[in-house]
């Protein structure tokens, strides 16, 4: 046998083989955190091209679903699945927070460019369909010296189960003792007003396209979008935009005192520099996971992820874990089976 023909065999051996090691990872869930979950797959992919993840944006909920159907082999969540969902799935789901992010009153006023400031009386009453005018005092106290007209609020809000959602609701709960006994919390609530979008982009591409709306996005989707979005009105009765600096405060009372299974919410927490409509976001990894080589490439991920992977967080406008969450976390990963 010559040797172009021994090469050719052994490229052949290497093309048959490859299907064997190459390792198709399947996942699906939050909007929130797509930017960064797409930056790290690929970032990640660089450095290990026999692995690649393929995620879904589709919104918490369908994250959470699918994960329970056992369609993928994760899923994602902005808000920690409930007590009653983990007892539903039949098998051990742990959380792993990856990053934090805000979720931010963003709106399309005509002819109003300023910063608008907004309190949790007004956002609550907006939601809520009883704040119905741009120029109602609920909104105009807190915004002397803007012209707001007296048009109608256009409410925009998710049409799909979403931990955006999940985020904005449990703020308003919290603030808001009427939303929490008529709405409440939850990744998809009945609406009292509002027009539906899918996605953070959905919620998005509507408020540019809508005069007079509002609506929350995560903060990335506003940037990217060129979408104006106010300052709130915290605990410590601060007015707050958005920023890394601003989540980052939101999170430092909670990393001191994060519970084992690090389902925790850090909206509306107390601090004068916390913004107060933040979160972190999670992976919902299974605890037991019956291919090996799946499962150590999902290990190896979530350990460069807790690591390495941070510093792609802040050019993407999320704020990194704090050192004593990533910490637990990794000693965390050794619980996957």
């Amino acid at each position: 046998m010559n040797i172009r023909k021994l090469l050719a065999f052994a490229l052949l051996a290497v093309l048959v083989a490859a299907p064997a090691w190459a390792q198709n990872i399947n996942a699906a869930g939050a909007t929130f955190p797509y930017p960064i979950y797409s930056k790290w797959f690929d970032e990640y992919h660089k450095l290990h091209p026999n692995v690649q993840i393929n995620y879904q944006s589709i919104g918490s909920g369908g994250g959470i679903r699918q994960l329970l159907d056992k369609t993928v082999d994760f899923g994602a969540s902005d808000g920690p699945m409930t007590d009653e969902q983990l007892q539903q799935a039949g098998f051990k789901i742990l959380h792993f927070p990856t990053v934090l992010g805000a979720a931010v009153p963003s709106y399309n006023i005509p002819g109003v460019t300023g910063e608008l400031k907004f309190t949790p009386e007004a956002l609550a009453g907006i939601f809520l369909g009883k704040v119905t005018k741009w120029n109602d005092p609920a909104v105009a106290g807190a915004n002397p010296g803007v012209k707001l007209p007296a048009d109608d609020i256009v409410v925009i809000h998710r049409s799909d189960g979403s931990g955006t959602t999940y985020i904005w609701t449990d703020y308003l709960s919290k603030v808001s003792s009427e939303w929490q006994s008529k709405v409440g919390k939850n990744t998809s609530v009945n609406w009292p007003v509002g027009l539906g979008g899918k996605g953070n982009e959905g919620v998005a591409g509507l408020l540019k396209q809508t005069p007079d709306s509002i609506g929350y996005v995560e903060l990335i989707y506003a940037i990217q979008n060129s979408l104006p979005y106010g300052t709130v009105k915290n605990s410590a009765g601060e007015f707050i935009k958005a920023s890394l600096a601003g989540v980052s405060a939101a999170a430092a009372g909670a990393a001191k005192s994060m519970p084992e299974d690090f389902r925790v919410s850090i909206t509306n927490p107390p601090g004068k520099d916390a913004y107060p409509i933040s979160s972190f976001t999670w992976l919902l990894i299974p605890a037991q996971i019956q291919d090996s080589a799946k499962k150590a490439a999902i290990k190896d991920f979530l350990g460069w992820m807790l690591t390495s992977g941070q510093q792609f967080s802040e050019p993407l406008a999320y704020a990194k874990l704090p050192k004593e969450v990533v910490a637990k976390e990794q000693k965390a990963v050794a619980l996957i089976q």
